[in-house]
């Protein structure tokens, strides 16, 4: 755990540690349309956060430093976090630091966004250490030069995500369902996924526009009808794994399921507790990593802080 050390909080005006919650992310669609010539993607996607999430815990210091207490993560330039404080310090041509400390319980290379929700959440959490004063929409673009999924973790809200991730449109509320998320014992470069990606071949697209209107009408079958993720062909192709547990998630009775981003994290969704809590029993019995979910709005709660 980082030390406490000391700034005003705009609340208490006392000496304060602040506290970032970094959800997970799952994917409802994917739609990858084609490759631009620097090689980066044009994306349309609908997105929402589940409330699975890291910490992060953010004090003054004199230079950047992170630490985690994960075994997996590097605690230097490579890790996104540390990434994001640098570009924010950039951006805002300052030379204040800060102590970060990431408890992670989202799990790693799992398609759950969890790298990118934690520079979402440094972005956010600076923002307010350095009272730098920018609006979502600019840490937004700042952390775009991080992560494809950084500006979408810093709304962590359900949204339309469109060209290279950059555009984030909330979508407002969701129908009422409950989420079993499934990781099998593999991990996944989301690079390798991305340059496997055949434009000419022919890939599964979803009907994004279905999916928003689902959204937006409050309509669970009308959402589900029209989702599907472009990338999980090619996944599944590498990691059998991942289709075996997508086939016991419809078997239990998921009523929809489906890989997130890259994968190999799978989630099922159910209308009703008592559903989605036989899913998840099931499950339990195949999958070491498996976790009963609801949707997170991450506009509906706000950074802690402790004295």
């Amino acid at each position: 755990m980082i030390d406490r050390q000391a700034y005003g909080s705009p609340e208490t005006g006392g000496w304060m540690e602040l506290i970032e919650k970094a959800p997970a992310k799952i994917n409802l669609s994917l739609d990858a349309l084609y490759r631009h010539d620097d090689g980066e993607h044009e994306w349309q996607m609908v997105m929402t956060s589940v409330d699975l999430a890291d910490y992060v815990m953010i004090s003054p210091h004199r230079s950047i430093q992170v630490s985690t207490d994960s075994g997996f993560l590097p605690e230097d330039p490579r890790n996104l976090a540390y990434k994001a404080a640098l570009a924010l310090q950039r951006h805002a041509n300052i030379r204040q630091g800060a102590r970060i400390h990431i408890e992670k319980h989202i799990p790693v290379a799992a398609g759950l966004g969890g790298g990118s929700s934690d520079a979402a959440a440094v972005l956010r959490g600076l923002n307010s250490l350095w009272q730098l004063g920018y609006s979502r929409s600019q840490l937004a673009r700042i952390g775009l030069s991080v992560d494809s999924d950084v500006p979408y973790c810093v709304y962590s809200e359900t949204a339309l995500v469109t060209g290279r991730g950059d555009v984030v449109t909330p979508l407002g509320s969701l129908p009422n369902f409950w989420v079993v998320l499934a990781k099998p014992r593999v991990s996944v470069s989301t690079p390798t996924i991305l340059n496997a990606i055949d434009y000419d071949a022919g890939l599964r697209h979803p009907d994004t526009q279905t999916v928003v209107a689902g959204i937006q009408n409050h309509d669970f079958a009308q959402m589900t009808s029209g989702m599907a993720n472009s990338l999980e062909a090619i996944t599944a192709s590498r990691y059998p794994e991942m289709s075996a547990l997508k086939q016991r998630l419809q078997k239990y009775g998921a009523e929809f399921a489906q890989m997130s981003g890259s994968g190999p994290t799978v989630f099922g969704l159910c209308q009703k507790h008592s559903r989605a809590m036989r899913v998840y029993n099931s499950m339990k019995g195949f999958c070491r990593e498996v976790y009963l979910l609801r949707p997170f709005c991450l506009s509906a709660t706000g950074p802690r802080f402790r004295g």
